[in-house]
């Protein structure tokens, strides 16, 4: 009752102060920051900030609130926090740590990489004759079965060569059925000669033998009862005699080499025979070369990099094109620590970048016995200088077993994300 009555006086004093400068409304702003430790000078201020005029009354009552917006925020930091933050934070984790485990269990057997690409046979399509493209069957990345007619390069040159490697085979033939004929005149003839020669010294040495009586008794008779020229003649035929001994002797030696002459002419005959072979490896050589005028596909695959054009000229050697087979891998690159627990036979589920909705599946087929810097042109030397431990990569077959299309191409190279379970 007191503050009521005391208020018209207390509004005229505060109207009056607030005409100098605002001084009600300072005394307002005294009164929010004492807030509860002095009641009556809050109490005193209010009513005189009401006594005089609305407008100056409409303003402390401001100030009014003001004081007890400043009671509030103080009645406020009295009080203690809330805990639920606290809680949020709390099942966040312990939801995060349930999904972790979660997901630990359901891969604790199995292990994945991202280095992993798709492999396969490339077959390098090189002439092994040269020549000039007289037919292409071929386009770029055309498919082609094992047997196709790929390229033709022009045979006649070939042509010509085997028909001179024909008549070389047939000279060769000739010489060898003439030299087969001496041989077996030879096996005949030399021994004859052999018997001829050991008759002719047996005449010779006859006849030595004749001559010799006839020149003893020509010079042991009378002179009387011959004469000079008997002598002469027996002498003469002594010496002829001699001398068609050591002829016949000579020719006996000669003819004795029977074997000699009969292993010449069968050396001959092989000498002839080897030159038929020869020949005959020419032809088959001649051969060859007009066989590889054409170019066959040896598998069924895909023609990439193709360089040979018709009517251009293909050197021997020279790269026409590349063959990709159909057989198609999985190489992945799999870290050392990852083969712990891997086995040969582990199966293994396979994403391919390029077709995400494709999953293939297969089975690990071997393992490399080395890592891949191991086997660069430049391998680590680890027994120098600095050494700092960087973690190895050992690549990984695996074999495609199911889910790949055979209407939709899987080109090597492709980047693939393969999964290995363990059992």
């Amino acid at each position: 009752m007191s503050f009521e009555d005391d208020g018209p006086q207390h509004a005229a004093e505060g109207d009056a102060s607030d005409t100098s400068g605002g001084e009600g409304g300072t005394s307002g702003a005294v009164a929010a920051e004492g807030g509860a430790t002095a009641p009556q000078a809050d109490a005193t201020a209010g009513s005189t900030s009401t006594g005089e005029g609305k407008p100056q009354g409409g303003d402390d009552s401001k100030g009014g609130n003001d004081s007890k917006g400043g009671g509030k925020e103080s009645d406020g930091a009295g009080k203690p926090r809330s805990k639920r933050p606290l809680i949020i934070v709390g099942v966040i984790v312990i939801v995060a740590a349930i999904a972790a485990l979660i997901y630990w269990f359901l891969h604790r057997n199995q292990i994945s990489t991202d280095d992993a690409f798709t492999d396969g046979n490339v077959i390098t399509m090189v002439p092994k004759v040269s020549g000039y493209v007289v037919g292409l069957y071929v386009d770029d990345n055309s498919f082609v079965k094992k047997g196709d007619l790929l390229v033709r390069i022009d045979p006649r040159d070939y042509l010509a060569a085997k028909a001179q490697a024909d008549a070389q085979l047939a000279l060769a033939k000739a010489q060898l059925k003439s030299a087969q004929n001496a041989l077996e005149i030879a096996q005949v003839q030399y021994p004859a000669q052999l018997v001829a020669a050991q008759a002719q010294r047996q005449a010779a040495e006859a006849a030595l033998l004749q001559a010799n009586e006839q020149y003893r008794r020509q010079h042991e008779v009378d002179r009387r009862a011959t004469t000079q020229e008997n002598i002469d003649q027996s002498t003469s035929q002594q010496s002829s005699s001699a001398a068609n001994v050591k002829s016949a002797t000579a020719q006996l030696d000669i003819a004795r080499l029977v074997p000699e002459q009969i292993r010449q002419a069968a050396a001959t005959v092989a000498e002839r025979e080897a030159a038929v072979r020869q020949a005959e490896a020419q032809v088959e050589q001649a051969d060859l070369n007009v066989g590889y005028t054409q170019i066959v596909a040896p598998a069924d695959g895909f023609i990439t990099q193709r360089s040979a054009q018709l009517g251009g000229y293909l050197a021997t050697n020279q790269t026409a094109f590349m063959l990709v087979t159909t057989q198609v891998w999985v190489t992945a690159n799999f870290k050392e620590s990852q083969l712990g627990r891997m086995r040969v036979g582990d199966k293994a589920d396979i994403t391919i970048d390029a077709y995400s909705a494709i999953t293939l599946h297969g089975h690990v087929q071997s393992i490399q016995y080395g890592t891949g810097s191991r086997f660069t042109a430049f391998p680590a030397e680890n027994a120098t200088g600095n050494f700092v431990k960087i973690v190895q990569r050992v690549p990984v077959k695996i074999v495609i077993d199911e889910g790949l299309d055979p209407k939709r191409p899987l080109p090597i190279g492709l980047s693939v994300d393969p999964v290995v379970y363990f059992p």
